[in-house]
């Protein structure tokens, strides 16, 4: 039985993500509501109709020095992430922030450093770690249910929505090099290449392919755009065991494939493959199996993941160390 007082939040920004995350604050009984700030007199007006007791303001300033709040989550454009999430910290608050927490790795540390001695959580929304499909799937890895990871690729493409604060790269991308990150258990990549096109927009890539390696042969690439024919969220993973598709569009999740290719044992003189001749291969091609996955909402994960960091000191997950590996690949993508 929860015992703890809701925790008095305010949210800055009510845009294209924002009322998804306002939606879920206000949803949560772990949560109060208080205060909502967007420039904008529209959006302001949509959270008064969706919450009609929350308080209104243009200016994040009167969120920052109200004594009421004690946690901020801010969706605004990232370009103004890491000013508003060292103004709330500065100001005494928990802060949740949109990813990615910020644009560089200084940035980052920054944060950190204050929310460490203001002993305040610091958190980014890397919504897809708190995916029930993502996290089966880590359990699959982790268990050595696949085998070693051998590669991982993913496809995360649209028609539209085009941006000009951020290229496709930084709006689509942070979401996939986060789940590798914590599939893989995040480990520092040996190398990072990006190859994109600007083709709407000078200057801001529509299309992007990113290559990482990781250490001992692990390969992944990432594949983002906003001028695709298809709405595609998917992500293989292959194994030296067994290969998962993860797909977030699919009623289907998760689908394990028992397949693979090994070599062919050969009797030789020391009963292993010492011979001269080619190595013949096994094809292994076995069941598909579709486990059945949660079906709970992320969001509603991630801000109680987010309740239970400032109520209970848990280890949080997407905290300044996960937002720092990301924001550091991204960068070195260019």
């Amino acid at each position: 039985m929860e015992t703890s007082k809701p925790v008095n939040i305010a949210q800055i920004g009510v845009g294209y993500w924002g009322p998804n995350l306002l939606r879920n604050l206000i949803a949560n009984r772990r949560c109060n509501t208080v205060m909502v700030s967007d420039l904008s007199p529209e959006r302001r007006e949509f959270a008064r109709k969706l919450h009609s007791s929350v308080g209104l303001t243009a200016d994040p300033a009167e969120v920052f020095g109200d004594s009421r709040v004690e946690a901020v989550v801010i969706a605004t454009p990232v370009a103004t992430h890491f000013a508003l999430t060292k103004q709330a910290l500065q100001a005494g608050k928990h802060v949740l922030v949109e990813k990615p927490m910020a644009c560089t790795v200084d940035e980052i540390d920054e944060i950190a450093a204050i929310a460490a001695a203001a002993k305040k959580v610091a958190m980014v929304g890397h919504t897809f770690l708190y995916n029930p499909a993502v996290r089966y799937l880590k359990k699959l890895i982790d268990a050595g249910t696949i085998g070693d990871v051998r590669y991982i690729y993913s496809q995360r493409l649209n028609l539209g929505r085009i941006r000009s604060d951020v290229d496709a790269l930084w709006n689509l991308a942070p979401h996939d090099v986060s789940i590798i990150q914590y599939l893989l258990g995040n480990p520092k990549p040996v190398s990072v290449v990006r190859k994109g096109m600007d083709y709407i927009q000078k200057g801001v890539d529509d299309v992007v392919f990113m290559n990482i390696e990781y250490p001992h042969k692990v390969l992944a690439q990432i594949h983002v755009s906003w001028l695709d024919p298809q709405k595609i969220r998917k992500m293989t993973v292959v194994g030296t065991k067994k290969m998962v598709v993860y797909d977030d569009v699919a009623d289907d999740k998760i689908a394990i494939y028992d397949k693979g290719i090994e070599p062919k044992a050969v009797l030789g003189e020391k009963m292993d493959y010492d011979r001269s001749a080619p190595v013949k291969f096994d094809h292994r091609s076995g069941d598909i199996l579709l486990p059945k996955i949660s079906s709970a909402e992320p969001l509603a994960v991630e801000i109680d993941h987010f309740i239970d960091c400032i109520q209970t000191g848990a280890a949080c997950l997407t905290g300044t160390a996960h937002a720092r590996e990301v924001v550091g690949i991204l960068s070195c993508a260019g």
